[in-house]
């Protein structure tokens, strides 16, 4: 599946100690990596710190690289996986660990998108009796399709642990699908996730019987679970909106869905901008008003969805296709599957 892309902006990096935690367990000092790529390591005003991409990729392949000139010859991607926590928020690491079902614990990605990463974009599908954690590919955002394999690997390997502490029977109903093919270091994904291991898949997925979604959880604690959720809310509701024209565009296509159908020349007109000048300006950002336009659209597709008020023909015409086909298509390109199919699927 495409979803439509993230913008380029600088990643957030409160995740650095774990990065530093996991070079210590495969036997390496981090610093001198850091160093040489330039990375910030100000721990004091850590939850403002971020990365630029190409920038993370190089940090990964370099631990990577590392690791395996130790004597413990350990894979960092699991290493890496293995090692996070929610350290700088724990209230989230709350949710997770008190969570009443596997179903509940799920909605940790949602906040996972917009506190930790936008790259972590793992998403919960059901179809039939099976239930799938699907990320979305991250191939296109990787400096090279290893290292972009590498953030997947890190990615499943927290699902994973994160998995077996809620549920330590786990790996014995569940399998893990991968896009990318047998890499010569398979056994290590033998070693680490315990249960069968599929590739060359079509999505990068952990499935599992989609009624165990629901069997209730030792370590269910309403109480405190619904504390924690309060309090991540109250996090998100502090966070500021994305600054500069990016935004400011984004507010735009929300607030009047009917300019996501009239094309740059519209919007640049609301915002006082000649088009040609907002095209440049959105360039300068490392954005483009066609992915801005399809990220809108896919936000607001899954928001009318599964409020259910509109009928598809309706949602079409609100996010300015031209016909309920050309949606279904875009809406199937972005989520791998029909706007009827995931309507059925949250019964709405």
């Amino acid at each position: 599946m495409s979803r439509p892309p993230l913008h380029r902006q600088p990643l957030p990096f409160i995740t650095l100690p774990n990065w530093v935690k996991a070079a210590a367990v495969c036997g390496f000092p981090i610093q001198p990596v850091f160093d040489r790529l330039g990375v910030q390591t100000d721990l004091i005003h850590l939850e403002e710190a971020t990365i630029a991409q190409p920038q993370l990729d190089a940090v990964m392949e370099a631990c990577v690289a590392q690791a395996r000139l130790q004597p413990q010859n350990q894979h960092f991607p699991f290493v890496l996986g293995e090692t996070f926590a929610f350290d700088y928020l724990p209230d989230i690491g709350t949710f997770l660990a008190t969570s009443p079902t596997l179903r509940e614990a799920a909605r940790v990605f949602e906040w996972v998108r917009a506190l930790i990463n936008p790259m972590i974009d793992v998403r919960l599908e059901e179809d039939g009796e099976t239930g799938r954690l699907i990320l979305a590919s991250v191939a296109e955002t990787g400096s090279s399709r290893q290292v972009a394999i590498y953030f997947v690997e890190s990615i499943f390997a927290a699902i994973a642990k994160f998995a077996r502490m809620l549920d330590n029977d786990v790996e014995r109903f569940s399998r893990l699908r991968l896009r990318h093919e047998a890499p010569e270091y398979v056994g290590a994904y033998e070693r680490y996730f315990r249960l069968p291991v599929l590739f060359g898949q079509r999505c990068n997925a952990i499935e599992l019987p989609r009624a165990q979604l629901d069997v209730p959880l030792e370590g269910g604690f309403p109480a405190l679970h619904g504390q924690a959720e309060v309090r991540v809310e109250q996090r998100l509701r502090q966070m500021p909106r994305p600054s500069g024209l990016i935004a400011a565009v984004e507010a735009v296509l929300e607030a009047q869905p009917r300019f996501l159908g009239q094309g740059i020349e519209r919007v640049g007109a609301e915002l006082k901008l000649h088009p040609r000048t907002l095209q440049r300006r959105l360039r300068d950002e490392g954005e483009s008003f066609a992915d801005l336009q399809a990220r809108v659209r896919y936000r607001l597709a899954l928001r009318e969805l599964e409020q259910g008020a509109r009928d598809l023909d309706a949602i079409s015409e609100y996010l300015g296709f031209s016909d309920r086909r050309s949606f279904t298509r875009a809406f199937s390109r972005w989520s791998g599957t029909t706007p009827s199919r995931f309507r059925r699927r949250r019964g709405t």
